[in-house]
């Protein structure tokens, strides 16, 4: 696992990353700055309080606030960006590491969106429910890396393994290697946390689970082939 970690961090820097990165970076910004704005206008248009000290307060009150929201979607809205471009990612990933392997199947730009949507909703809904954690020290960021570990090992893992195999070849692959698979959640989770490195984080987990796809793909081709051959020493 470590070693796919450090290649993806290689990676995630290099100059074919770069050009997916800008585009990434640019409309998870794009997003963010539209949605505070929205927030605010919705804020001036319904908190109206007479009196004008209370009323300039309780306005300051709700922009720190809704900056503090935005800090926190951050996370959730580049995942689902990031879930925009996997494939170009993930063309590089295996040009460059796996040149003689077949090709992946590139993910149908419709279930894409559908796959990115619903991991956007899922992680801003579960993030939302532990809210209430955020006033308790050291639970809410155990409660906060265990959640979204399991959530982005699930996420990312499925979007690589979907390039090459079904939706339920890819689940029960993943399932077989569960412990990995959350392992490497927990460490993009940790990377998550970093402020500005949350960036960064959508590409580098998609270079990470690449690779840990490929890893995971050769361990069983391995096995199948040990397995077989067992097999075949053991027939009448």
């Amino acid at each position: 696992m470590w070693r796919s970690a450090i290649r993806a961090a290689r990676q995630t820097m290099s100059p074919p990353f770069r050009m997916v990165l800008l585009k990434s970076l640019g409309l998870t910004l794009l997003l963010l700055v539209l949605g505070w704005f929205g927030l605010q206008a919705l804020a001036e248009r319904t908190l109206v309080i007479p009196n004008e000290t209370a009323n300039w307060i309780a306005h300051l009150v709700l922009g720190l606030g809704t900056a503090f929201g935005m800090l926190f979607l951050v996370t959730p809205v580049t995942a689902a960006v990031a879930g925009l471009f996997l494939d170009d990612v993930a063309e590089i990933v295996e040009r460059e590491h796996y040149p003689d392997d077949p090709a992946g199947r590139p993910v149908p730009l419709l279930r894409g969106l559908m796959l990115s949507a619903r991991f956007f909703l899922l992680v801003l809904g579960i993030n939302i429910l532990m809210l209430p954690l955020i006033f308790v020290p050291v639970v809410n960021l155990v409660a906060w890396l265990g959640v979204n570990g399991y959530l982005l090992s699930r996420e990312y893992f499925s979007l690589a393994a979907l390039r090459f195999r079904s939706e339920a070849e890819a689940a029960a692959l993943r399932r077989r290697h569960r412990t990995t698979v959350l392992s490497a959640g927990l460490l993009t989770a940790g990377l998550a946390v970093l402020p500005f490195a949350n960036l960064l984080t959508p590409l580098f987990a998609t270079a990470f689970f690449v690779h840990l796809h490929k890893r995971i793909s050769t361990e069983e081709a391995g096995r199948l082939g040990t397995e077989g051959a067992a097999a075949s020493r053991l027939a009448p």
